[in-house]
């Protein structure tokens, strides 16, 4: 399924104000499309022009509901219902990518969900099995895909852990909801040779690996951190640790850890435009971050997702510390530089959103920290720091989420 999760990037995430606000017409979606590949997807690093050209020519916006379709084609993961999301095009063009689709593949997808990383699959692969856990989901998604006419598509309600023996093996699997480590059945459904592109790891820390079978063995290779669900099923029962932190937290809020090999931020995710500094004049420690853009509509982020269960918590606090220099307004309304935490309900929908600062101009280091109301019905959320289409630079360090007093 592509579940990416409850990665929502929301409003701050807009392609660019010259996208129409509601793109109803095949002329604009053909538009919103071509201007999604060439102004988001290209310059962050997808390059293959076969997988840039399925993404350019596969209809979005008819995989998510119609009160969606005017946001089909931004940058960011829309609720498709059953709690579930279709994840954002660019993870979806650079899964596809590092899969190395070929002609005469057959592919497993785990995780149908809405059916589009399935449909973008189609024309670059043989053919695609695809099994979704969630009835409802696999039977909508094999509707959809009939009808746009992804005939070489085959979709299964199932366990994904268990893989699709009576089709394998297969030469590359591609996994979309996050086990705890692979399940074995993948493993012995890959063809030697073969790849498998799969997010690992537990609720709020996970890894997108590159693995290779050879010897019957995994190769892996650490591709960049990520967020997808936690897979379901017998995967589910077999973690071993907790689908939660026990409460809010940040991981390497104040950047000490270095980056990994792969030059990602440790702990943090959607990296965007992202340099690790050292200086004398970090507010904690040694290092922070800095982000920095001069094309207006261009994605600059970083996020992290916690724990945030209004049940038990009723506010937070939470705490950054900032500079910026010569930071401006993107094209669109909603490209701001800014602090935010956003808020997301058990079926992944967003239920809240506070802004702990917005950065226009330039000033040094300073700290912000504002006591943020839980809204009940919260289950997780995410802060995000960024440009967010914007330009300019900004930098961050310290930054926590921490309980609220009871009062």
């Amino acid at each position: 399924m592509t579940r990416y999760l409850w990665v929502l990037v929301t409003c701050l995430v807009s392609v660019a104000a010259a996208q129409p606000a509601a793109a109803q017409t095949a002329a604009q979606f053909e538009q919103a499309r071509r201007y999604l590949v060439e102004q988001i997807i290209m310059p962050d690093g997808v390059k293959d022009p076969r997988v840039l050209k399925s993404m350019r020519t596969t209809p979005r916006h008819e995989f998510v509901p119609r009160d969606q379709w005017a946001n089909a084609y931004y940058d960011m993961g829309l609720p498709i219902g059953e709690g579930q999301t279709i994840s954002s095009p660019f993870i979806v063009a650079f899964m596809t990518e590092q899969l190395d689709p070929q002609p005469e593949d057959r592919v497993l997808e785990i995780g149908t969900g809405s059916g589009y990383q399935a449909a973008v699959l189609s024309p670059l692969v043989k053919e695609v099995y695809t099994i979704e856990i969630v009835e409802p989901l696999g039977l909508r998604a094999e509707r959809t895909l009939k009808r746009l006419g992804f005939t070489n598509v085959f979709v299964r309600v199932g366990d994904g852990f268990q893989g699709w023996a009576e089709h394998a093996p297969f030469d590359k699997i591609i996994v979309t909801c996050s086990p705890e480590k692979v399940p074995q059945p993948l493993v012995d459904q890959l063809r030697e040779g073969g790849l498998m592109v799969v997010p690992v790891g537990d609720a709020y820390q996970q890894t997108l690996y590159l693995l290779r079978k050879k010897d019957g063995q995994l190769e892996a290779e650490k591709l960049q951190p990520t967020l997808f669900v936690p897979m379901t099923g017998r995967a589910d029962e077999e973690r071993q640790q907790p689908d939660s932190q026990g409460g809010p937290g940040i991981v390497n809020g104040n950047f000490e850890q270095p980056p990994g090999d792969n030059g990602y931020v440790t702990g943090w995710y959607y990296q965007r435009l992202v340099t690790w500094e050292t200086g004398a004049d970090a507010p904690e420690g040694q290092h922070f971050i800095t982000l920095r853009n001069q094309t207006p509509g261009r994605m600059a982020h970083i996020m992290q997702g916690f724990a945030a269960d209004g049940r038990a918590v009723s506010a937070i606090n939470a705490s950054v510390r900032v500079k910026y220099n010569d930071a401006r307004r993107g094209r669109g309304r909603t490209e701001i530089p800014a602090a935010v935490v956003t808020f997301y309900d058990e079926n992944r929908k967003e239920v809240g959103m506070s802004f702990l600062g917005v950065f226009l101009g330039s000033a040094p280091w300073q700290k912000l920290t504002k006591e943020i109301r839980v809204p009940p019905q919260s289950r997780q959320a995410i802060l995000r720091l960024g440009l967010f289409g914007s330009t300019g630079e900004v930098s961050f360090d310290d930054a926590r989420i921490e309980p609220a007093a009871r009062r």
